[in-house]
């Protein structure tokens, strides 16, 4: 059983627990998520089963949507919804202000990883600093935003902005909404957060545990996405002989591929055929195996 499940991990869980959940139900050690949700987040989490696992970096590396709901004047010291309220202030803000604002937010920009969080300072994660109460100066990353789009906006005492966002791995959406309250002067933090994208996996076509544990009673894996469709990279096609070359190690010339075009450096997914076999690495005009699949 090897390939990728689109899992809709509900709110409650951790990415963990989903993958503790399906160990028991496909009787299998190896499965893996390619990057953690929140417990109180719901939404895509790709997991890898069987070799598929080895093709986690690939899929974690992929970039991500979302749809945050964002409360203005109120921050809190995890940044959302399930922290303690550090402060709070009644704040004039419109939607049009939220409007003016977003587009220094979109492009690459930098961005300071929250202490809850399970970046690493000196071999510790900063969430175990946090809980002993110490916190301790983080270096910004660099993020990239492609769109930042206002879907709602509910004035109250306290107002809420539903948004949506495409994102490069790595940023914390959490963040974003406190930035944004920062940038209109009255503070944020985000209320809810759906994941609808990871990669090439969409909300729309994830499956629920509880659709999963069905289909594994009734003998089915049709949840379960070959190698062929999980990946972004470009596609290279070798004939039996090169295969075997390439499953030995043995580099090929650019003028040996069967299929597909071979890029001057980078990445691509090796098939033979339909079977897929392999990412290899491009240079000078050659593919060389970088990871090989038996």
């Amino acid at each position: 059983m090897d390939g990728v499940i689109n899992v809709h991990k509900p709110v409650g869980m951790t990415s963990s627990d989903v993958v503790v959940w399906l160990r028991k139900r496909l009787n299998t050690r190896k499965v893996g998520h390619t990057g953690t949700l929140d417990p109180e987040v719901n939404g895509v989490l790709p997991i890898c089963v069987g070799r598929a696992t080895r093709l986690a970096e690939y899929l974690t590396d992929q970039g991500k949507s979302y749809r945050a709901e964002i409360t203005f004047g109120i921050i809190t010291d995890t940044q959302d919804a399930e922290g303690k309220v550090l402060h709070s202030i009644r704040p004039e803000v419109k939607a049009d202000d939220f409007l003016k604002i977003s587009p220094q937010f979109l492009g690459s920009i930098q961005q300071i990883p929250p202490m809850y969080s399970a970046v690493r300072y000196q071999g510790k994660h900063l969430y175990d600093l946090a809980r002993q109460g110490i916190e301790v100066e983080r270096a910004p990353r660099t993020i990239n935003v492609q769109r930042l789009e206002l879907l709602s906006w509910q004035e109250s005492e306290y107002p809420k902005a539903v948004f949506e966002v495409d994102c490069s791995k790595g940023t914390y959406i959490r963040t974003l909404c406190q930035d944004l309250g920062d940038a209109l002067g009255c503070g944020a933090h985000m209320s809810k957060l759906v994941r609808l994208r990871s990669g090439p996996f969409r909300l729309e076509e994830s499956w629920t545990l509880e659709q999963i544990g069905e289909a594994i009673e009734q003998g089915r894996v049709d949840f379960l996405i070959p190698f062929n469709r999980v990946l972004d990279l470009p596609k290279i096609i070798l004939t039996p002989e090169r295969a075997v070359a390439f499953r030995h190690g043995l580099p090929t010339s650019e003028r040996e591929i069967f299929g597909g075009h071979l890029p001057e450096t980078g990445q691509v997914q090796v098939f033979t055929e339909n079977e897929f076999i392999g990412i290899g690495k491009c240079q000078d005009q050659s593919l060389y195996p970088y990871k090989v699949f038996p």
